[in-house]
């Protein structure tokens, strides 16, 4: 069984048993941690996605904090003579994972059936205001040279 959870802000693919390298996670050697909602949760090949993973678990517990890889930055800039070199090396937890668990889904609760002599009630809903119509205005076209010059 294998699950797909976000840690340090990237999605990582873990099974009981794997060690992963995550960005610093600050807590005591030993201590353990729960990750839900999980993004995917593969059950002997069936895969489990969106509400069907909403009470999956997975747990892991701190094994230690090292550096990671020197990640290097070079900035060049051509026919100026600037060039720059930088490097850096983040702090990573890492993190044994202990567990992957799928809650077993549980049976939505049943309606009570109508109860006999009890008249069912049904909610209505609230009755929609008219909406005013927008009101026109008309204007009357006024021909400019026709009108009559009384003197």
């Amino acid at each position: 069984m294998y699950a797909v959870i976000k840690a340090g802000g990237k999605q990582h693919r873990v099974k009981s048993g794997d060690v992963i390298e995550v960005e610093l996670t600050h807590g005591q050697q030993n201590d353990t941690l729960e990750f839900s909602p999980l993004l995917v949760v593969d059950d002997e090949g069936k895969a489990h996605h969106g509400k069907d993973v909403a009470g999956a678990v997975v747990v892991a517990k701190l094994a230690g904090e090292q550096k990671g890889d020197k990640v290097k930055v070079f900035k060049y800039r051509p026919k100026t003579g600037y060039a720059r070199h930088q490097g850096h090396r983040q702090l990573m937890t890492l993190l044994e994972i202990q567990d992957v668990r799928l809650e077993a889904k549980r049976a939505a609760p049943k309606k009570a059936a109508a109860r006999e002599g009890e008249p069912k009630t049904t909610a209505k809903k609230p009755a929609a205001r008219a909406k005013a119509s927008p009101k026109t205005t008309t204007r009357s076209k006024t021909q400019s040279g026709s009108q009559d010059a009384q003197g």
